[in-house]
């Protein structure tokens, strides 16, 4: 399994990363696996402010529904057009064409959230 250095984790298996006020989301490998094969990603908060962990979308797969909860407090600004039609790229590269929404970020408050290390010692892998 894959865990970039360069990304911060959640304890619900989201990344974030960083780029100035802009940050993009996505869930990771370990839950990409665990899901198994998605079908459909449902965000309609574009344009909404989501509070830290708060839900921002759904993510199905083909056996379960998953909420997807934002690593810190955002606006939501963008949808990856990508997965709207392609969804299985979230399964084939979670961490590059399968990112899932675009934020604004307006509290970077990142102090719970994991490193790569930290996150891989927090699964039984």
């Amino acid at each position: 399994m894959n865990f970039p250095d360069h990304l911060l984790y959640t304890a619900d298996h989201e990344w974030i990363k960083m780029d100035g006020d802009l940050a993009y989301v996505g869930i990771t490998d370990f839950a990409q696996k665990e899901l198994g094969d998605i079908v459909f990603v449902d965000i309609n908060t574009v344009g909404q402010v989501v509070e830290q962990h708060g839900v921002f979308g759904t993510i199905e797969a083909v056996k379960t529904v998953s909420d997807l909860f934002l690593p810190v407090k955002g606006e939501i600004l963008e949808v990856n057009p990508i997965i709207n039609d392609q969804p299985e790229k979230v399964n084939q590269d979670p961490y590059g064409e399968g990112w899932i929404v675009k934020i604004k970020v307006l509290d970077n408050n990142t102090s719970n959230l994991m490193n790569s290390e930290v996150y891989k010692s927090t699964l039984s892998l």
